[in-house]
Formats: structure tokens, C-alpha cells, sequence
């Protein structure tokens, strides 16, 4: 994967350093978003995000996973901190397939079991290009803001120390709670639905 071009871009949270990753010019790349210049001697502030058009584009209430990204990237832009964002569309099973799995969800399965209804593993992405690009940035120590704990688990011997996992605080919602309450229970998510933590 390369490094392929870069530009500066403003945001309601602060200006950002716009980097993107292809293999192929023409290929949607993953992206690296650098608030400020981030103090490399010290741990990081890193969140990596992976894509959701519905939510992060159109607001979907089904998920809260435009509230994250807007989270995030408002607390990078505080502390000079870097979001990834890869392209790994409905845990990596991309759009047209997490539509199919929306409908299976209004017919009632939650969204593991329409994942697996689908052929899919409950969650197909792979943080491997994430771990990649940090290298790249020379980042070696991170405060991880995730509340998967699989997240946490894949740089466990790599090249980069998570030194604190910071929780991401979003209300849950009528229409996401059910979603929520999957992530908590099927894919054991740090959440606290009460509380919202």
C-alpha cells in the first residue's frame, strides 16, 4: 500500500492533514487524518474508524457510528491526534451486503445473526493497514479510543503500545439500542447502555 498524495483540510474540529493510502490511483483509499503535529515522543490519541456510509455519511440512526467519527475527530483536533479511516464498509462485508443485512434486521435477526444469514463472519475487517500506516506516521505508543476490545487485542507483540483504551461516550438512541445491545452482548463492546459509556 502507498502513500499516495496528502492535502490540508479544515474541519468544524480543526485543520487536518488529509493523507491517503492505495495500491491503485483509482481505488477509494484508506485514509490517515493528522491533527496538527502530533508529539511522536509521547502516546497518541488514535482512532481507527472503519467506514460506514450510512452513518457517517447520512446520519443513519440504525448505528452510532457517525457520532464516533465526529467524537473522534473532535478529540484529535484537541490533542493533535490521528484518526485512520479504512474502507472495510459493514465490518467488511461492504454496502450492498450490510443493506441485505438491514433487511434482515427489520425482519428481526440482530446484526451478528444477519452477518452469519448473509455467509459472513460476524465481523470481517482486518486492522492490519491501520497498525501499517501508524508505522508509516512513525507512531510507536497510542491512546487507543475504541470500545471493542478486539481493537485493543490486535496490536498486542506488534510494533505499536497501546498505553490506554479511552472509552467513546455515545447516548444510546431508540433506534440503535437494539444494535448497541448486540455489540455489548455478541461482540463483548465496552459498553454501558445505561450509564451511555
Amino acid at each position: 500500500m502507498n502513500r499516495v498524495t496528502e492535502t490540508r483540510l479544515p474541519t468544524a474540529w480543526g485543520d487536518f492533514n488529509m493523507i491517503a493510502y492505495a495500491n491503485e490511483p483509482m481505488e477509494m483509499p484508506h485514509l490517515a487524518l493528522v491533527a496538527g503535529t502530533p508529539d511522536l515522543s509521547k502516546p497518541v490519541l488514535v482512532r481507527i474508524h472503519s467506514e460506514c456510509m450510512t452513518g457517517d455519511v447520512f446520519a443513519s440512526a440504525r448505528c452510532d457510528c457517525g457520532e464516533q467519527l465526529h467524537y473522534a475527530m473532535s478529540l484529535a483536533g484537541k490533542e493533535n491526534g490521528i484518526v485512520i479511516y479504512l474502507r472495510q464498509e459493514g465490518r467488511g462485508i461492504g454496502l450492498i451486503n450490510k443493506m441485505k443485512a438491514y433487511n434482515l434486521q427489520d425482519q428481526g435477526l440482530d446484526t451478528a445473526k444477519a452477518n452469519t444469514c448473509l455467509g459472513f463472519e460476524v465481523d470481517s475487517r482486518n486492522f492490519d493497514l491501520g497498525i501499517e500506516i501508524l508505522q508509516g506516521l512513525g507512531v510507536k505508543q497510542i491512546r487507543l479510543l475504541t470500545n471493542n476490545p478486539e481493537k485493543v487485542a490486535v496490536f498486542d507483540n506488534g510494533p505499536i503500545e497501546v498505553v490506554e483504551r479511552l472509552p467513546i461516550i455515545i447516548p444510546p438512541q431508540a433506534e440503535n439500542l437494539s444494535y448497541l445491545q448486540t455489540k455489548q452482548t455478541v461482540m463483548g463492546h465496552l459498553l454501558d447502555l445505561n450509564g451511555h459509556g
